[in-house]
């Protein structure tokens, strides 16, 4: 493999009609450890995820909030990059679909097809699905609703576009024919020639006229594109695509995609339509969809209205990212769904990171420092067991790169805990502490202590991609750093004279099931409660308008409580060298003692009123958590007292 081959993955874009949930973001997490896994392979890997945030959905959630569209998915988005950084997400690029370059390049592209025949004018009527923004026939409903979500439907008709399916189903069949690997697991090969290419495909509707937020056809701008069409072409557009010939030198050298990584709901928009779509262009195929299972909470769907929803940032606060990463990605089977709940993510955490690997580095270090001060030496005084032990540990990389390059990630992280537990044997075997004893040992008990450090780093940059923090955290440990792959060959790169850390972290403690358990349930009997509505935006106002408001930092130079006023504090605030007095309503949220010396933000120039006899020259700007508790705004460092905020 040329060190400079590249290696393009890409995600399923996320809708953002709402934050995603634990399931939700396990795809982020698989992708994002088979990018980093190829990139310590050498290959030049472009990983690039995004959001989907057009479609009568958004529009219908954006008027329920009060806000436009646009300002929605904003919000969403931002919440959606939140939860990647929490988890430690390297992509390469994040597209959304409201991007100038991207809503450009789809209305050429569905222009292309048009003039190449593929797509027409006509009209549709049929049974209706909101969320899923799709029309059914009456043979494919189940039990009346929709057969993608369950969901009730309602009949609709209007003007549309065409997509002619059918022209191409004779050709997708070949392919799948020729490329029997282009849809993985094979089961979802299977459910697609079975449920659609054998009963024959329907032309696809790729317009829209009863709602405006989406890509206009920029020749009948009554119409906004389909959103599928629309999401599905991210994943060339994104990279420099033109439908008219003019692409750009990353799409000349990515296309076609390596792997599509996807959930297992929409394998057929993947194997169907966007194959189809690609033939209508002259647009080579992607090499691989994988379309993964689902992450069930205790055997069913994760559902706000179950209030069973788990998501990524609760697990992170409980657990730490490089714990929830490795649970979702080494419980999660290959071809079917995997079970979530709190016992379970603890048991697991517990057994592999706690007992087998956290455990295995804190004994190695602890020796080191007790028998040898910490200093690392390979004296070769070797036995039987040293043998297995290096066969073991040599031998992982090409079974663990083997199962990737299946997308058995799963099983690829059986095999890099082989590694540790082989070593965990490996003490019992040896048995240090008895090697400790006699000083005729001590060359013995070095090369010990030095295959089992070996073991761990080898295994910590096996084990990177999908641990990135934790497995840096451990080869420093050791005094080292991770290796690439192409020295993992090699047993016995550890410098002799190296020491080992003097105070080590404990990577993974052990937890309670029980404590955990019950902290969750704590947590999801406070959700229950009736959330507090959103605050709508207010009016616009221009620039004019803000810069009226007098906006400084100030420092509470005293504080008191205000007499028969249980919510009331009298401060007093040094603005650039003059004091003033403020009454503000914060005695349930913060103390006296709290408030002296904290800098606050106030408004200098509001009218002054009197409260409770007392006069109030401004207001502290403040702001409430999640839990409606009173939090008040102040500076992130400190600076100068009378400083303007603009």
């Amino acid at each position: 493999m040329s060190a400079k081959e590249k290696y393009y993955i890409t995600t399923a874009i996320v809708y953002t009609s709402g934050k995603p949930h634990i399931g939700n973001c396990y795809e982020i997490v698989l992708s994002d450890a088979i990018a980093r896994f190829k990139k310590r392979e050498g290959y030049d890997v472009y990983f690039m995820t995004g959001t989907d945030e057009h479609g009568q959905k958004i529009e219908l959630k954006a008027e329920a909030a009060g806000v436009t569209p646009k300002a929605f998915v904003d919000g969403v988005t931002d919440q959606i990059k939140g939860l990647y950084k929490l988890l430690n997400i390297d992509y390469d690029k994040f597209i959304r679909t409201t991007d100038a370059e991207h809503e450009k390049q789809v209305q050429k592209i569905f222009k292309k097809m048009y003039e190449n025949g593929d797509i027409y004018k006509g009209a549709y009527k049929g049974w209706y699905c909101t969320p899923c923004e799709s029309f059914w026939t009456e043979s494919q409903l189940v039990d009346g609703k929709c057969p993608d979500c369950g969901r009730e439907v309602k009949m609709a008709e209007e003007e549309a576009y065409f997509f002619r399916m059918s022209k191409y189903a004779d050709r997708l069949q070949q392919y799948y024919n020729d490329h029997p690997d282009f849809i993985l697991p094979e089961q979802r090969k299977t459910e697609m020639v079975n449920n659609f290419l054998k009963p024959g495909l329907q032309d696809l509707c790729v317009s829209r006229t009863s709602f405006k937020w989406g890509i206009p056809v920029d020749f009948d701008d009554r119409h906004v594109v389909y959103v599928w069409l629309d999401a599905l072409s991210n994943y060339i557009t994104g990279i420099g695509f033109d439908a008219y010939g003019d692409g750009s030198a990353q799409f000349n050298k990515l296309w076609p995609a390596d792997v599509h990584v996807i959930g297992k709901d929409i394998v057929r928009f993947h194997t169907i339509y966007w194959p189809i779509f690609l033939m209508s262009l002259g647009v080579p195929l992607p090499k691989h969809v994988f379309g993964h299972p689902w992450l069930l909470q205790d055997g069913g769907k994760m559902s706000k209205s179950k209030g069973n929803v788990i998501y990524a940032d609760d697990l992170i606060d409980f657990f730490g990212v490089d714990a929830v990463r490795y649970f979702v990605l080494a419980d999660m089977p290959y071809d079917v769904d995997g079970l979530i709940n709190w016992e379970l993510i603890t048991d697991k955490l517990n057994n592999d990171l706690a007992n087998i690997f956290g455990n295995l580095v804190s004994r190695t270090i602890a020796m080191s420092n007790k028998y040898f001060a910490g200093v690392l030496k390979n004296c070769n005084v070797t036995e039987g067991c040293d043998d297995d032990l290096k066969a073991v540990v040599l031998g992982a990389y090409k079974k663990v790169a083997a199962k990737m390059n299946e997308f058995k990630i799963s099983d690829a992280l059986s095999e890099i805990f082989n590694i540790f537990k082989r070593a965990n044997k490996y003490i019992d075997e040896t048995a240090p502490w008895v090697l400790a004893k006699a000083e005729a040992n001590f060359d013995r008990l070095h090369t010990v202590l030095y295959n089992l450090a070996e073991s761990i780093v080898i295994g910590a940059s096996l084990l990177q991609p999908f641990m990135p923090d934790t497995c840096k955290k451990a080869a420093e440990e050791f005094g080292t750093e991770l290796r690439v792959f192409d020295k993992l060959d090699v047993f016995g790169l550890i410098a002799d004279g190296t020491r080992v850390s003097e105070k080590p972290e404990i990577l993974f403690a052990r937890m309670d099931v029980k404590e955990v358990v019950e902290k969750a349930n704590a947590m999801y009997e406070a959700r229950k409660q009736p959330e507090k509505a959103e605050a709508p935006l207010k009016a616009e106002i221009d620039i004019d308008y803000f810069s009226a408001l007098d906006l400084r930092v100030g420092k509470v130079v005293k504080a008191e409580k205000v007499e028969k006023a249980d919510k009331l504090l009298h401060l007093t605030v040094d603005v650039g060298g003059k004091e003033r007095s403020i009454v503000s309503g914060i005695a349930k949220y913060y103390t006296v003692d709290e408030m002296v010396g904290k800098e606050v933000v106030i408004i200098a120039n509001l009218k002054p009123v009197k409260l409770r006899g007392i006069d109030s020259q401004g207001m502290i700007l403040c702001t409430e958590d999640g839990q409606g508790n009173v939090v008040i705004v102040n500076p992130e460092k400190a600076v100068e007292s009378g400083a303007e905020v603009r």
